[in-house]
């Protein structure tokens, strides 16, 4: 168990109905994790092997069979407290599809703004242009629309609208999957600023393990639905315990995430 965990995962269970009355497939089987305050944890496998279904389940947009997801103490359930949306914050795999089109940039962080704060006027402007400075974006982005944008820049304002309410906890989901690999350290090293500056907790979901090295405290490895092994990130790459983190860990991929700050904004 993590020390002083704010997010608790305790033995989860997920199942999907199949068609033509076949029997439930099941995504995730008794899978717990935790992740402490202030804390980077991995969690990683191959495609399909439940992350995302995990990552679903913790910010309520996926119900659980059975298992208990407890958050700063308390027990979440399916029908989720306003205040307990507004402290776990969800970035998705592809910023484009997350973000409304339709929107400017600063139009996209109002609403979410206005929504769940009670922040109004100057205060919303002056949060705006606070949030672009926190992702390492000029201010002149906020008048632009997502389908004027790079990649990496789209991923940086999600990350902006899912920090402009203030929450505890990030839940990224492959948030650099989509991201050219040039590019990709400049995300990494920004979440990891925040977390440093801001106390932010992650759940950093991955199937990359260079990039679980680079960034994380601890890890989680999840194979067909269930948590395999958990170890701290140095201990794991000297010591994998089971075959599967061996195999993962063999097939680590091309990118080497830069050291120190990358203020790389595509």
């Amino acid at each position: 168990m993590t020390a002083d965990p704010l997010l608790q995962c305790s033995d989860l269970v997920v199942s999907f109905k199949q068609k033509r009355g076949k029997d439930s497939f099941y995504a995730v089987k008794n899978a717990s994790l935790d992740v402490g305050r202030g804390q980077i944890i991995g969690l990683v496998g191959e495609s399909g092997s439940g992350k995302s279904t995990i990552a679903r389940a913790v910010v309520g947009l996926q119900p659980v069979d059975s298992g208990r997801i407890t958050f700063d103490g308390r027990v979440l359930h399916r029908r989720r407290r306003s205040e307990d949306r507004r402290q776990i914050q969800m970035v998705f795999q592809d910023p484009y599809g997350s973000l409304d089109p339709r929107m400017s940039i600063r139009s996209t962080l109002v609403e979410m703004i206005r929504r769940h704060s009670e922040l109004r006027g100057q205060a919303i402007d002056n949060r705006c242009r606070e949030l672009m400075e926190m992702v390492r974006l000029p201010e002149s982005v906020l008048g632009s629309r997502p389908a004027g944008m790079s990649g990496g820049q789209r991923q940086r304002v999600a990350i902006a609208r899912a920090l402009s309410i203030n929450p505890q906890l990030l839940v990224a989901d492959e948030p650099v999957a989509a991201l050219d690999v040039s590019v990709q350290a400049g995300i990494v090293n920004l979440l990891s600023d925040l977390r440093h500056d801001f106390g932010l907790s992650i759940l950093f979901i991955s199937h990359d393990l260079s990039i679980i090295r680079t960034l994380c405290d601890r890890v989680s490895v999840i194979y067909r639905g269930e948590i395999v092994e958990e170890q701290s990130c140095a201990d794991l790459f000297e010591s994998p315990q089971t075959s599967y983190t061996r195999t993962l860990l063999s097939a680590i991929p091309r990118l080497k995430a830069q050291q120190g700050h990358n203020t790389d904004s595509r």
